[in-house]
């Protein structure tokens, strides 16, 4: 594998790719029910993993400071992963989480569609053919794949096992494929939220809000909607996506209590054994 490997450099699955206006892109922008602006920078939603220029993620504070004395280890990064249908909010969830959580870290995929104008090899996307790809499977060097709308997509492992070593929580834009994926190749690691919508009506209209599908389109979106949405019930979390600002504040108090939970932090014990002392 050649050094443009996203393996390589840590490549994770990028959540609101400017330049992408594609909605049958996983990662589209989607605006449900999200007042304000609309662009991604005003949100800090390019932070990833690995970003261009800086490969070591114990160079963005990594060290987690919260409920950890100063002394102590650091605690160990989340897998948070955020799934719902086409339409479900997922991405705008996520642009809401990545700017008010700064220790939690954008993915950015590997996948086997061609380039739109305005994206960027590294920043958006790590493109490969489906050969490439198919070599990456085969080597192991993706956590998670799945296919969506006859295109590949994948989550390369160094960078994430990084990124979590070094206390960073890193949140993951994907399908259930993906997320079963993920449990099976890191069980303790992971957390999954899957966000429903209030009615199959109203999916309908948000998609139909966005102005960029034809009927044929919405069709097909919709009908992927049922499948995805028969998958709910293999998530830790499930949070009907009604009120936007409800949701977001519902999916940040899953992240903070993972973070806190006793599996990691394994400096625990021993630091409870100081404060009880000699019995």
């Amino acid at each position: 594998m050649s050094s443009n490997d996203p393996s390589d450099r840590g490549a994770e699955r990028s959540v609101n790719r400017p330049g992408s206006n594609d909605p049958s892109d996983r990662g589209a922008e989607r605006s449900v029910n999200r007042p304000g602006s609309n662009d991604p920078s005003d949100r800090g939603a390019e932070r990833s993993v690995n970003r261009p220029g800086n490969n070591d993620p114990s160079d963005r504070g990594a060290e987690r400071s919260v409920n950890r004395p100063g002394s102590l280890p650091r605690t160990r990064g989340v897998c948070l992963v955020l799934a719902s249908a086409p339409g479900g909010g997922k991405t705008s969830v996520s642009c809401a989480l990545l700017a008010s959580e700064p220790d939690l870290d954008l993915s950015i995929s590997a996948t086997t569609r061609a380039p739109r104008p305005g994206e960027a090899e590294g920043v958006h996307y790590f493109f490969r053919t489906p050969e490439q790809f198919a070599a990456m499977v085969a080597a192991d060097e993706l956590l998670e794949h799945a296919s969506f709308l006859g295109r590949s997509y994948g989550t390369p492992r160094a960078a994430v096992e990084a990124a979590l070593e070094a206390g960073r929580d890193v949140l993951f834009d994907i399908e259930w494929q993906g997320h079963r994926q993920l449990r099976a190749a890191m069980p303790g690691d992971v957390v999954g939220v899957f966000l429903l919508p209030p009615s199959l009506t109203e999916l309908e209209r948000r998609l139909r809000g966005r102005g960029q599908d034809s009927d044929a389109e919405i069709a097909r979106r919709m009908n992927a909607a049922r499948g995805e949405l028969a998958h709910w019930d293999e998530f830790d979390h499930v949070v009907v996506n009604e009120d936007f600002d409800v949701t977001v504040a519902a999916v940040r108090a899953v992240l903070h209590a993972a973070r806190t939970h006793r599996s990691r932090q394994p400096w625990l014990p021993a630091f409870a054994a100081t404060l009880l002392g000699p019995r």
